[in-house]
């Protein structure tokens, strides 16, 4: 095995060669409304948009700033404009039963002239309802019907007193009734003389007397029934000549709308109520009464003359779609309970609460009927009651208008309950992965509700195609947002910047706005510095400008490693101790750090011991690594003989968790040091994981770590002796900064790319790997022995 030497300037950064992009500046090149290489979530997007089967909904997942949006809308919009237009909702008086509206669907535009429409109607009805009872022919034959009561009560009556004068008993109306008095002679008589007739005389009076009221009492009982005739007769009349003021305008309505059999029935029952309903139309706003008055106009009930026809008779326009082309979009950016399905408002009305149809609030889900609604679906997790009432409408394939309180039980006030509507519509969740798995995970009813993911690559391969497309895009973006055109130097630096953003040479960055927001402040610093175009240099400086609004925790701690309050040593040996490199995330800036691991080794029962862990600092996936090096330790040196250590390893001035395995091929360099008693060279960091084989794994943020642990040794001064050890799999996912690209060019630092932890120990050691072999299985031997004789021959791994 020969020993790994430093890698060559060429391999640390694969650059992008202006010259190769074939134009001066992005005005040359043509728009481009694609993703590049987004093949798999554009399929996919088509494919739920376009099967119109129950439940083949979207789950749009990928990272933020991939363009999901941008190509989901784009793609929506293309297939919306050549769909038929949604229909327009109403909502109407149920005369039936005022608490559960009618819903009646028109034709796209229809909606609003049908309000118009029954407005005029209304207002046209109310000229000609009171022209009409105020016509001769209408008081010609009231007073008839009222003429043959009056003449009908006084011939009954009449009939009586006749009958009554005949008998020698007169009837006397009085203040207080009607009395009655004996005639004799023509004239009534008082008491006193009625006491002088003789007795047969004054029985036989007495006797008529009570007859004639008998019969005098089935007359005015009988009253009432020729006045509640004559009230039925006048009810016909006026039903009469209200059908005949309204039919004429009702039946214009009907010939209109005949296409439409809702609105036809609608009109029917319209005209049936209004015959039934005359006194509001004969009841003029000055005959209202205050209260009357007060309540019609707190409730929305009254037009501009303060007349209630109004709130009865209104249409409530719940959607309407006027000159549209093509289904409905509606993206939702506030997706709670009642902004997608809808909500009923009340006024406060004399203290209390009260509501009517024309209150009726339409939501998202009313909008898109017929079409598509995008919903971010984080946002629609966090709102309460909003996902389970989005999932109920689109099972049950209707809209129900109820608050949160009805649809819960939470509260008994009486509210309406408006006639549900047909839901026919694509819903588009828009999120990130991790949230689409856990509700594949504990929703079973997600899998039947959105059965299409169009999943967003996050990065795309860096090849010559590619890398065209990206500069058109960059292109289109800068015209977009009305930037200066970039030169090709610029375009070929950003998309370098592409590349570092996806931590991979041989990648590009799906994410398209953390570039299109450099490109911005690029624009800035050109326009600050008179330039018509986006140069390099304004490239160069908005990168800059960037990380240093960001590197105020990198920089501390840094200074803290200078002043050796943090100790790291860039120079010297020591054994059992080593450089790794760890990587911090603040917001979306990375950097690395270099963490000084110790290894101490002393006579015990086989057992390494991870100090993070055993206090509780260290992550599973840490622990594991620790556990896999002490694997690799016992199989390689310990096979054939009990391995007898106690050994200890340490973060040190680690005081915060300690998470993932890229530390744990160090951790085994510092174990093996130890063991061999050789030195490690302080001024090489490594990063890296091992397997149980010794293999260096890849790790993560490779570019940073290398970097972190050269901004120490830069600040100390470069002896040419620094560097990072990085596993041979990392290499093609080099990106690094120019300073310490131009720093390994001169051999003031070295990057090593090795893969097996013996290579490692080489180049950190500078021993041979054979001789390092020998050290450790020495060192084991003779600690075994004595653990043997210590236990007096029983098995040295035994615990104490």
């Amino acid at each position: 095995m020969s020993k790994p030497r430093a890698l060559p300037v060429s391999v640390l950064y694969r650059s992008c060669d202006p010259s190769q992009l074939a134009f001066k500046t992005t005005d040359e090149l043509d728009d481009f409304d694609h993703l590049v290489a987004q093949d798999r979530a554009t399929e996919a997007i088509q494919l739920g948009a376009s099967i119109a089967q129950e439940g083949y909904n979207l789950f749009v997942l990928g990272r933020e700033g991939t363009g999901r949006h941008s190509l989901l809308e784009r793609y929506l919009q293309e297939k919306a404009s050549h769909e038929k237009p949604a229909s327009d909702w109403c909502y109407v008086n149920s005369f039936e039963d005022s608490r559960r509206p009618r819903a009646i669907e028109l034709p796209a535009g229809q909606g609003r002239q049908l309000a118009a429409d029954m407005e005029q109607l209304i207002d046209d009805a109310r000229a000609a309802i009171p022209a009409a009872f105020e016509s001769e022919d209408y008081r010609t034959r009231r007073e008839s019907i009222e003429k043959e009561l009056q003449e009908e009560q006084e011939k009954a009556f009449e009939e009586v007193t006749d009958k009554a004068k005949k008998r020698g008993i007169g009837i006397i109306q009085t203040p207080t009734g009607i009395a009655f008095a004996p005639i004799v002679d023509g004239e009534t008589i008082g008491p006193e003389e009625f006491k002088k007739l003789p007795e047969p005389e004054r029985e036989r009076l007495v006797r008529e007397t009570e007859e004639i009221g008998k019969e005098l009492q089935t007359v005015m009982q009988q009253a009432p029934k020729r006045v509640r005739e004559a009230r039925r007769r006048v009810h016909e009349l006026d039903r009469e000549i209200a059908m005949w003021a309204v039919g004429s305008l009702i039946e214009e309505l009907t010939q209109k709308y005949e296409a439409h059999q809702p609105i036809v029935e609608y009109l029917q029952q319209v005209r049936e109520d209004v015959v039934e309903n005359i006194a509001l139309f004969r009841t003029s706003p000055e005959g209202q009464s205050p209260l009357q008055a007060l309540f019609g106009a707190r409730t929305g009930g009254t037009d501009a003359n303060g007349s209630p026809v109004r709130q009865r008779y209104a249409v409530n326009v719940l959607v309407e779609h006027p000159d549209t082309d093509g289904a409905p979009i509606v993206v939702e950016p506030n997706p709670t309970y009642q902004q997608l399905l809808g909500r009923i408002e009340h006024v406060s009305q004399m203290g209390t609460l009260v509501t009517n149809f024309e209150l009726i609030k339409a939501g998202s889900l009313h909008r898109a009927n017929g079409g598509y609604m995008v919903v971010d679906a984080r946002k629609l997790l966090t709102q309460p009651f909003a996902y389970e009432g989005l999932k109920r409408a689109l099972q049950s394939r209707e809209l129900s208008i109820e608050s949160i309180g009805q649809a819960y039980s939470l509260v008994s006030t009486v509210s309406l309950e408006p006639e549900p509507i047909p839901l026919s519509v694509k819903v588009v969740l828009v999120g990130e992965r991790m949230l689409y798995y856990l509700l594949q995970a504990f929703d079973p009813e997600f899998p039947t509700l959105f059965k299409v993911a169009a999943d967003f690559e996050d990065e795309v391969d860096r090849n010559e195609e590619n890398t065209l497309l990206y500069a058109r895009l960059l292109a289109t973006r800068a015209r977009k947002d009305s930037l200066k055109p970039l030169d090709a130097r610029a375009v070929g630096r950003l998309i370098e910047e592409s590349a570092r953003e996806a931590m991979d040479g041989e990648k590009l960055s799906a994410r398209i706005r953390p570039v299109a927001d450099v490109m911005k402040e690029a624009d800035f610093w050109a326009a600050k510095a008179g330039s018509e175009v986006i140069d390099l240099g304004a490239v160069e400086q908005a990168l800059e400008s960037r990380i240093r609004r960001s590197s105020r925790v990198r920089d501390r701690l840094q200074e803290e490693i200078l002043r050796d309050t943090i100790l790291i040593d860039t120079e010297g040996r020591a054994v059992g101790q080593i450089n790794g490199v760890a990587v911090f995330q603040i917001g979306d800036f990375l950097f690395g750090r270099p963490n000084r691991i110790t290894a101490r080794v002393a006579l015990g029962a086989g057992k390494v011991v991870d100090i993070e862990r055993e206090v509780e600092l260290g992550g599973p996936i840490h622990s594991k690594g620790v556990f896999i090096l002490s694997s690799y330790l016992r199989a390689t040196y310990a096979a054939e003989q009990p391995l007898s250590l106690a050994a200890s390893l340490v973060f040190e001035q680690s005081y915060g968790g300690v998470e993932g395995d890229s530390a744990s091929c160090a951790e085994l360099c510092a174990l093996l040091s130890a063991l061999a008693d050789l030195p490690i060279e302080q001024s090489l960091a490594i990063t890296g994981s091992v397997n149980q084989r010794g293999e260096v794994q890849a790790i993560g943020g490779v570019n940073q770590k290398v970097e972190g642990f050269f901004d120490i040794c830069r600040a100390r001064g470069l002896s040419g002796t620094q560097g990072v050890l990085i596993p041979e799999a990392n290499v093609k996912h080099l990106m690094l900064r120019s300073d310490v690209r131009d720093a390994a060019d001169k051999g003031d630092f070295r990057v090593y790319a090795v893969s097996h932890v013996d290579e490692a120990m080489e180049v950190l050691t500078g021993v041979p790997i054979p001789t390092i072999n020998e050290r450790v299985s020495s060192r084991l031997a003779d600690i075994a022995e004595k653990r043997r004789k210590e236990k007096g021959g029983e098995d040295p791994e035994a615990e104490d």
